[in-house]
């Protein structure tokens, strides 16, 4: 089916009338042969940061496990707990130093609306270190590290934890409104007779419940929907998407059988004999099985499916993130420098998972960088189709001139550095989790494959997006 059926938004009918007519099978040609090119004399700018240097100590999560699996009978701030926990067993750090603890969430559990001051008390931390929430949508412990790094820089701390939670297992479920005005008033009520007249008015309808909807509350429209036109609209095929699921699944199992996902810590779950080491979603299928699935979102034309997005995960996340001169002061080595960062915003009906395209060259600009200065790069995967789709845009000067005021385009990583321990298709996206594993994965491949700098970039829900540059510790 045509690309229009699905581009309902200016930027996608056009785009799919100007582009270029080379599949991505093409670009992942191009992004290969790219790394050969000469490393920009901008290299190592950034290394040379004004203020106090910032650094990831040390990054650690949970296993992110699908939805209804070992984590369905807990609550979100037991599994943020786990990863406090986690966090201060591996690095030693005592919870008394700890000035400040930040943690990012998207779908909020109503008895505990500030996530981050009940999962500290029930790890331990002292009832006296701040904590606060942050909300950003699948960028929400993104924004948490950029919180803590505004804290250290602002000389308000020199020790703060950042992390994420996201518990998709049991999400919070309401009462619809005239049920819930009902019993509202029925608690105010002062006679038995009030009471029951306001129990007559009850009706079937208002039983009803309201259920969460991952959903854009300023269009109606789901992500997988967005995600679906998205794909359409760039020209990438249901095949092209499968592909990329595939590599996705298949770099994560090799990571995780060799080691490599060393961020993930052990968690006995709670009121079970049972304790969990590895992420549950990794799997490794063939594109013939793939093949066999039915759309999900656009139904029957779509070419989103349950192989190529992104699963519902349960999960959390913690970094231990520290002033330089502290962290050396207190006997530890850091694993990287967290370098400048942005924040970028787009239409969310057009342009809802373009975060990347549109954060990665601001950064690379911030930090006086180019392309092929970056060793490693981090992308969300929320689908296939979306990742696909950001590294066409970042390859199409009509796109970069028309819609990012750049004279051309910035260019796409070359795949040999794109995800290659797989990513939030295959490792799982708790969306208030994944910021943080993102920033440490980037940090532990720049320390095993001897790389300076790596580049962090996501999309979230609202067409928002996020990217940073971090720099391997070398002092």
């Amino acid at each position: 089916m045509a690309a229009s059926v699905y581009c309902s938004g200016k930027l996608l009918r056009t785009f799919a009338r100007n582009s270029q007519s080379r599949t991505v099978n093409t670009l992942f040609l191009r992004c290969a042969s790219s790394s050969q090119k000469q490393k920009s004399t901008s290299k190592g700018a950034t290394s040379k940061a004004a203020g106090r240097n910032i650094v990831l100590v040390e990054g650690v999560r949970t296993p992110f496990l699908m939805a209804g699996t070992n984590y369905a009978d807990l609550l979100s701030h037991d599994i943020q707990r786990g990863a406090l926990e986690g966090l201060v067993t591996r690095t030693g750090i005592s919870k008394d130093a700890v000035d400040h603890i930040v943690i990012g969430t998207v779908i909020q559990e109503v008895k505990t609306s500030n996530i981050a001051r009940e999962a500290a008390l029930g790890a331990g931390f002292s009832d006296k270190t701040p904590c606060h929430t942050v909300t950003m949508a699948c960028i929400s412990s993104n924004q948490a590290i950029t919180s803590a790094v505004g804290l250290i820089a602002s000389g308000q701390c020199d020790t703060v934890i950042a992390g994420g939670v996201e518990f998709m297992s049991d999400v919070p479920i309401r009462l619809s409104r005239p049920l819930r005005k009902t019993l509202l008033s029925l608690n105010k009520a002062k006679s038995l007779g009030a009471r029951l007249g306001l129990l007559s008015k009850i009706r079937p309808k208002f039983l009803s419940p309201e259920l969460p909807a991952v959903a854009e509350f300023s269009t109606g429209e789901t992500m997988g929907h967005s995600g679906d036109r998205l794909a359409a609209a760039f020209g990438i095929s249901r095949k092209e998407q499968d592909e990329y699921a595939l590599r996705s699944h298949t770099l994560a199992h090799q990571a995780a059988s060799a080691g490599k996902l060393e961020d993930v810590v052990p968690y006995k779950v709670p009121g079970h004999n049972v304790t969990v080491t590895a992420d549950n979603g990794i799997r490794v299928s063939t594109m013939e099985q793939m093949a066999k699935l039915k759309p999900a979102f656009v139904k029957p034309h779509g070419s989103v499916t349950a192989a190529n997005a992104s699963f519902l995960t349960d999960g959390a996340s913690a970094c231990l993130i520290m002033s330089e001169d502290k962290a050396l002061e207190m006997g530890y080595k850091p694993k990287a420098y967290l370098r400048d960062f942005v924040y970028v915003s787009q239409d969310p009906k057009d342009q809802l998972l373009l975060g990347p395209a549109y954060s990665t060259p601001k950064v690379l600009d911030k930090a006086g960088l180019k392309l092929q200065d970056i060793d490693v790069f981090e992308y969300h995967e929320a689908f296939a189709g979306q990742i696909l789709a950001n590294l066409k845009a970042m390859d199409s000067d009509w796109f970069a001139q028309n819609y990012m005021g750049r004279t051309s385009k910035v260019g796409v990583p070359p795949m040999e550095k794109l995800n290659t321990w797989g990513g939030s298709l295959s490792i799982g996206h708790p969306f208030g989790a994944t910021g943080v594993r993102l920033v440490t994965t980037t940090a532990n491949r720049l320390l095993k494959e001897g790389g300076q700098f790596g580049l962090v970039a996501a999309c979230a829900a609202g067409g928002l997006g996020h990217a940073m540059v971090v720099e391997r510790y070398s002092s």
